[in-house]
């Protein structure tokens, strides 16, 4: 699997997810519940029920929630193991006044599927298994042992077996159903969750970079002038002073302007960000974002054309650190997992641009070709590995940052493994292939006429 690993943690632990006070707005609603059905079947249905262990049941609940608010604060966040406990003792108190009410008879049965779904959406598997088992037994249980439902005369009120055991099946089958459905949906957004701040992670650190290197250059271009008029003005000073200690300091003067000139030039190769730079030749904002990995032994050819007849001046683009970095992601996934050669091969035309990213290597795992692109890719349970990079553990982090950022830059991005057609006489195309393609306006500097003076730098604000 081909992408850029990132240090983030996406093991299935969820402790200090849910908070005390969630779970105790939803026991008093329960207890609330409970009490006006019990209210209504015992003084407007006139049916014969256990009100005193039933309300012992609720108050059980109750109480627990009146301590849970005194001892803890509302706000703090359970770990798995209290959790876990919390709804196991409301599970059980459920079971219990099922069974005081009629048992799989009683409709409201239904509600043994609310505990396993919360443990489904907060706890681990092996938690939630736990539950979900011990929830279908206690519904089995239910089926067998209860205290019947009898109205006012006597007369007992019970389905016919039939729908008790249709009830059981539907019962099981919607706690496994809910349970493995309520699961995946919220490890999906866990881990979208996750994978969207490793992007604007990935971009606030592009961005401080590129301010940074817009502070380091706009410093060199602002200070060369002063330094130069400093080197002249020593120079002629050595050339005019006779007293040999003076001419010394002239020449200090001299080679610290020189030794400042340098110092700058140098800081200011990693600056692209001037007022004067804010876009450049399209050729060089696709090789800059290569840069890093032109080294890395394999060949990275580029290859750069106009899809316009008699069109042949190179474009500017916008020097946008989500481009930038994306196109990096990309190259970098080539790179990694190349044979020898990689191509990043660019077209414009008035209406679009499109650069695609091509390697000679083994491609995409076609039966994960339709999810490139999502973060935490798994096949068969595991995270993808590659045979080659043993130390390499694949999450797809890296080809959904690229995909986010250029996707954020106005781009569609897209997936797919070449074939033995695209081979040519000297080297074969047939590895993964990344396209990207902008609409014009989208990446592409207008110019109406020839271009204009920028002007002075602008001061940063802080």
């Amino acid at each position: 699997m081909k992408e850029t690993s990132l240090n983030l943690s996406t093991g299935s632990a969820r402790d200090g997810v849910v908070r005390l006070r969630t779970l105790i707005i939803l026991r008093w609603f329960a207890a609330i519940g409970q009490t006006f059905a019990l209210g209504v079947a015992s003084f407007y249905l006139d049916l014969q029920v256990e009100l005193g262990l039933c309300f012992l049941a609720i108050g059980a609940s109750v109480l627990t929630n009146i301590v849970a608010q005194i001892v803890y604060p509302e706000n703090r966040r359970l770990p798995e193991a209290e959790v876990l406990v919390t709804l196991l003792f409301d599970i059980s108190q459920l079971a219990f006044l099922l069974y005081l009410t009629g048992g799989m008879n009683n409709p409201f049965a239904l509600l043994m599927l609310a505990p396993v779904t919360v443990s489904a959406m907060t706890l681990r598997a092996r938690s939630t298994f736990f539950l979900g088992g011990l929830a279908i037994a206690l519904v089995t249980l239910l089926v067998f042992y209860n205290l019947p439902l009898r109205s006012d005369s006597g007369f007992v009120l019970r389905m016919p077996q039939l729908f008790v055991a249709g009830f059981w099946v539907a019962m099981v089958t919607g706690i496994g159903f809910l349970g493995i459905y309520a699961a995946r949906v919220t490890a999906e957004i866990s881990s979208m969750s996750k994978a969207l701040l490793a992007t604007q992670m990935a971009l606030s650190r592009e961005q401080k970079l590129t301010d940074l290197g817009g502070v380091i250059a706009a410093a060199a271009h602002e200070l060369g002038t002063p330094l130069a008029t400093i080197k002249l003005a020593s120079a002629e000073l050595v050339d005019e002073l006779d007293d040999p200690s003076l001419r010394e300091d002239a020449e200090l003067i001299r080679d610290q302007a020189d030794r400042c000139r340098d110092i700058l030039q140098s800081m200011g190769r990693a600056g692209k960000d001037d007022l004067h730079l804010h876009t450049a030749p399209l050729s060089s904002v696709v090789k800059e974002a290569a840069e890093p990995h032109m080294n890395r032994g394999k060949s990275v050819h580029f290859k750069f054309g106009s899809g316009t007849p008699n069109s042949g001046r190179m474009p500017n683009a916008y020097r946008r650190p989500e481009v930038i970095h994306g196109l990096r992601n990309l190259v970098q996934n080539a790179v990694d997992f190349a044979d020898a050669n990689v191509w990043v091969e660019v077209k414009w035309t008035d209406r679009d641009v499109t650069l695609r990213v091509l390697d000679d290597g083994p491609g995409y795992p076609y039966d994960l070709l339709g999810r490139i692109g999502d973060p935490f890719i798994k096949r068969g349970g595991k995270r993808e590995k590659d045979a080659s990079r043993p130390e390499y553990e694949g999450m797809g982090l890296g080809l959904f940052i690229a995909k986010t950022l250029l996707e954020r830059s106005g781009a569609k991005v897209g997936f797919t493994n070449g074939s033995d057609r695209q081979r040519t006489s000297t080297v074969p195309r047939y590895g993964a292939i990344a396209e990207v393609i902008w609409p014009s306006d989208a990446l592409i500097e207008t110019q109406d006429g020839p271009s204009k003076a920028l002007g002075e730098n602008k001061p940063i604000e802080i």
